[in-house]
């Protein structure tokens, strides 16, 4: 039987090799996984064309994803720079990565990408529509935009953000109700000055059924941007948010009828005690479709350390029904990250996925933490170093401060309690002071 997209297959009751393989991954039932995606709770990025693409599935009781943002900017043009983060991502086992490049040889690097990753690969065309074209954005065409859509999809993006949920009626709820931000989406923003500049309806939204058609055709997942997004915690929750939120659900329902997949962008800057709701409100408002966040960053005192920010955030959100966090680098609102920038907010976004997981009793979450306390009460180094989610840190870590006693850490030495139950345990004394018998 043919199928033109996952979830066209979902629905007709067939398993394809993608599911097989998210199912093996995940530790779930292959038919469960199949009625999810069918009725759009879970989502499998696999553009026919990624052939080196290893599969993964986001959704409602799947394992917290995390994505990885790169790309070369008109500032920094480096492709062989941007790849060496590619690899490094990838070594880090990230799930996904999101080429944002605006400037430049953008289908080349977009394309060696491809070409070279395992992780599903996302993209935001509006980016690189100015520089495809070398238009300056108000003289480019609707039908212009739909092709830079085209061309990413057939070069094998997986999944694309599309702002299509900033239209004219959000725009006058945005008016009337200023913000202190503004809108600080970069893909809303230039979506909002088209429509402004050229006084016509957000070609995105109002051409949205050949946006599908697009995505049918090559099976390419659309991420409904959230271009209202709060870009401080004093903008959040607020009309202009809520707005899209609901217009972006429309657009679910309207992607599924066509069977492309969907995923929701959610927020953004937030305090703490919003997040719940938020992650209720989109599933509500989005009939279920999984939730893909930017942080939330959860206070905005802290530029150099988003990444903590962030994590702090992601974990509350996905332990609450996000499915897919967007990394964030010590280095956001400052500059284009380096390597070690990205590790770092790599690093950050896997704890916090980890986290929610285990709070979400996620098949298998635990288990990885069992493992890492028991080498940690057997005081095994190595065991200790292979199972941290960064071993080359806790390695160098260990390596930079070594104490005179291999079973202690320089941090308590002889009073390890580790080191001093296991003896107390086993009937034996205790020689803090002077050498053991």
């Amino acid at each position: 039987m043919n199928y033109t997209t996952q979830m066209d297959a979902a629905k007709k009751g067939i398993i394809t090799k993608e599911m097989e393989i998210v199912s093996e991954k995940e530790q779930i039932d292959i038919e469960l996984l199949r009625q999810s995606i069918a009725e759009g709770k879970v989502v499998i990025p696999a553009n026919k064309n990624h052939k080196s693409l290893d599969p993964e599935g986001v959704g409602q009781g799947l394992r917290t994803k995390i994505n990885v943002n790169l790309g070369i900017s008109k500032d920094c043009c480096n492709i062989d720079l941007e790849l060496q983060k590619v690899r490094k991502a990838l070594e880090l086992k990230v799930e996904s990565i999101m080429d944002l490049s605006s400037y430049g040889k953008t289908e080349e690097f977009r394309k060696k990408l491809i070409d070279m990753s395992p992780a599903m690969i996302g993209t935001v065309p509006i980016y690189d529509a100015v520089g495809f074209y070398d238009k300056e954005l108000k003289d480019i065409s609707a039908d212009e935009f739909l092709k830079v859509v085209e061309k990413h999809a057939e070069n094998g993006v997986d999944f694309m953000t599309i702002h299509a949920g900033i239209n004219r009626e959000t725009a006058k709820i945005f008016k009337r109700n200023p913000r202190l931000t503004n809108i600080v989406s970069r893909g809303g923003s230039l979506i909002y000055a088209w429509m402004e500049l050229n006084d016509k309806e957000n070609p995105f939204y109002e051409h949205f059924d050949k946006v599908l058609d697009i995505c049918e055709k090559y099976d390419v997942t659309i991420s409904l941007g959230d271009a209202c997004r709060p870009g401080s915690i004093n903008d959040s929750t607020d009309a202009s948010q809520i707005k899209e939120l609901i217009v972006l659900g429309e657009l679910t329902k309207r992607a599924w009828e066509r069977n492309v997949q969907v995923m929701i962008e959610g927020p953004g800057h937030m305090g703490i005690n919003e997040i719940e709701t938020n992650m209720i409100l989109e599933k509500k408002l989005c009939h279920g479709a999984p939730f893909y966040v930017l942080g939330p960053i959860v206070t905005d005192i802290a530029p150099g350390y988003d990444h903590i920010t962030s994590a702090i955030g992601g974990a509350i959100a996905a332990s609450s029904g996000a499915d897919f966090l967007c990394y964030v680098t010590p280095a956001e609102h400052l500059r284009l990250p380096t390597i070690e920038d990205m590790k770092e907010g790599i690093i950050a976004s896997k704890i916090a996925a980890h986290a929610a997981d285990i709070a979400k009793g996620i098949k298998g979450a635990k288990e990885w933490d069992y493992k890492i306390s028991e080498a940690r009460q057997n005081l095994d180094w190595e065991r200790m170093f292979q199972l941290a989610i960064d071993p080359e840190k806790a390695r160098r870590y260990r390596n930079e401060s070594k104490p005179e006693h291999e079973d202690s850490c320089t941090m308590c030495g002889k009073m390890c309690s580790m080191r001093n139950m296991n003896k107390v345990m086993k009937g034996k004394n205790i020689n803090i002071l002077r050498e053991d018998d």
